[in-house]
């Protein structure tokens, strides 16, 4: 179990997947850029976490912002949206009478991506909504903003492990203040922080082997 002041931010499990790099960058050396990739999914949020936009239809309690814990993990952070669905095997909530099935909701901009940073981010907050509420969880969803449309995602055994991984290799880096190098890939061009990351003096090369290198061919012209 970790102690509260040791805990670290749910949401940075999206960033670890994407980029381990982006990830201490963003979290340990506090470091961020904002592109139009992150000005559009932070206004995408600000939206789903509005207090104005609180509802109630029929069966369905929608939930906004709600802060969410896991000792077990090591982490905390906010669900966009969480359902609670009336059901009769789901868990008795404060102030009803009815039992709820509850469902997170995860907003992003744009369109499913190719890895499974979204997915662990959604099962890892159904993993904290599970500790908190002592109820299981078996799926989640993903709302994109471009598409206009959401994803089911099914917590399996395996997405659950993975998050569990993830947050234990987080643990032990954010511990050792340690930055991972990077393999530089397609989707460095889309990072916000590809300006700082100077990715091109981590691509196998030492710094100081790069520098030799230049020296030799300017010694050679």
């Amino acid at each position: 179990m970790y102690r509260e002041e040791d805990f670290l931010q749910l949401s940075g499990i999206q960033h670890f997947a994407f980029c381990r790099r982006q990830w201490a960058l963003s979290y340990i050396e506090m470091q961020w850029q904002e592109n139009v990739r992150t000005a559009e999914g932070r206004i995408l949020h600000e939206k789903a976490h509005d207090p104005l936009l609180k509802e109630k239809r029929g069966d369905l309690l929608i939930v906004r912002a709600m802060p969410v814990h896991s000792r077990e993990m090591g982490v905390s952070g906010e669900c966009d949206v969480v359902e609670f669905h009336k059901a009769p095997e789901g868990i008795s909530l404060a102030g009803r009478e009815e039992t709820y099935i509850a469902v997170p909701v995860e907003y992003k901009r744009g369109i499913p991506k190719t890895d499974d940073s979204d997915i662990l981010q959604v099962a890892a907050q159904a993993m904290c909504l599970e500790e908190m509420l002592c109820c299981k969880i078996p799926k989640g969803y993903i709302y994109y903003g471009e598409t206009n449309h959401r994803v089911e995602v099914i917590f399996t055994d395996e997405v659950r492990e993975k998050v569990k991984k993830a947050f234990t290799e987080m643990h032990k880096y954010y511990e050792q203040r340690y930055t991972p190098k990077v393999k530089i890939s397609k989707r460095c061009n889309a990072c916000s922080l590809k300006d700082i990351c100077v990715p091109v003096l981590n691509k196998r090369k030492s710094v100081s082997t790069y520098i030799d290198k230049m020296l030799s061919e300017k010694e050679n012209e």
